[in-house]
């Protein structure tokens, strides 16, 4: 059990070693649509928080010359630019990148629309801060950019990590544990769909409020485990996850709003980033069981003094994030 502990310690210690919003490390977006011959209509959306924004400039082939000023706004947590460049020989073979990327932790994502129909997506990291246009893009490769982006926003959506997390830690049936994950699985698709394809949507701030409200209500059922005692929320625990599921289906919805997914990319876009996400939290609840196992623990972990302080500590993370949340509903 002392080593148990150790593992929900070190655990725990992760997740409290990043930033209280789980999606606040949103990716860049540049999206170039081929408007008349090599002639595009730039939009450059950055992260941004009230008047501060990242320090990310887009930079676009040296063939491109802009047409008119620039126009600038800032709209839903985003700062954006709006202009027209004619890039003489199009884009083919002309590099395009994120000058400041390399200083930052968050990706961009650059999307071209021809005026044939062809379309191209690249991811770009700090580590890769641009790429060569192709021209042209396969279908199986745009898949295969929002399946990764659906793998890594899930991997980096604390939030939703500890409440699979704390889902874990409650449930001492494995066979349970996967009908409740499946619950959660098919709630979030429910509303990220649904959100994604505009038939119903809530405001993101108190969403992810929210989203750190279930976090404490588990850890909070976490507390309350007596012996002999059976909750609803052990013996129906796919009920709770099914319900929080699908407010968590918003968050996921709000991460594909700001990056921007066209209605020309759905529903390839939206099933694979979803497939992404889906991919992501198996690996997570994998990983967490194998560790577990390796700490010694068993298939059936009674409520001993290590979760009843992985309890606590998984509280208070999700309470600190709400009044955070709740405070930043008034900034």
């Amino acid at each position: 059990m002392m080593r148990l502990g150790a593992l929900l310690g070190l655990l725990l210690l992760v997740f409290l070693s990043v930033p209280g919003y789980g999606h606040e490390i949103r990716p860049a977006y540049l999206d170039m649509r081929e408007t008349a011959p090599n002639e595009f209509a730039v939009v450059w959306k950055i992260p941004a928080q009230g008047e501060m924004r990242l320090s990310l400039y887009a930079r676009l082939p040296v063939s491109c010359r802009e047409k008119a000023m620039r126009t600038k706004s800032i709209e839903g947590g985003a700062y954006i630019e709006r202009w027209t460049v004619t890039c003489a020989g199009g884009l083919k073979g002309g590099e395009i990148g994120i000058n400041g990327l390399q200083s930052t932790m968050t990706d961009a994502l650059v999307r071209i629309e021809y005026a044939r129909g062809n379309k191209e997506i690249a991811r770009l990291k700090p580590e890769m801060p641009s790429f060569a246009a192709a021209g042209a893009q396969t279908s199986i490769a745009v898949a295969k950019t929002y399946f990764l982006l659906g793998v890594d926003h899930i991997l980096s959506g604390i939030d939703h990590l500890l409440f699979v997390f704390a889902l874990i830690l409650l449930i001492r049936d494995r066979w349970m544990l996967m009908k409740t994950i499946t619950a959660f699985t098919v709630a979030h698709s429910i509303t990220l769909a649904g959100a994604s394809l505009g038939y119903f949507s809530l405001p993101q701030r108190p969403v992810e409020a929210t989203i750190a409200l279930s976090i404490a209500f588990v850890a909070s059922e976490l507390i309350k485990i007596r012996p002999g005692e059976r909750r609803l929320s052990e013996s129906y625990p796919w009920v709770v996850a099914f319900a929080f599921g699908l407010l968590h289906g918003f968050g996921f919805a709000g991460a594909l709003k700001e990056i921007g997914l066209p209605q020309s990319d759905v529903p390839l876009g939206l099933l694979t980033f979803n497939l992404g996400v889906e991919a992501g939290q198996l690996i997570f609840v994998a990983a967490v069981l194998i560790l577990f196992n390796v700490a010694g623990a068993s298939s059936t972990i009674r409520p001993t003094l290590a979760r009843q302080g992985a309890a606590y500590i998984v509280g208070t993370a999700a309470m600190f994030w709400l009044v955070q949340r709740i405070a930043s509903l008034a900034a």
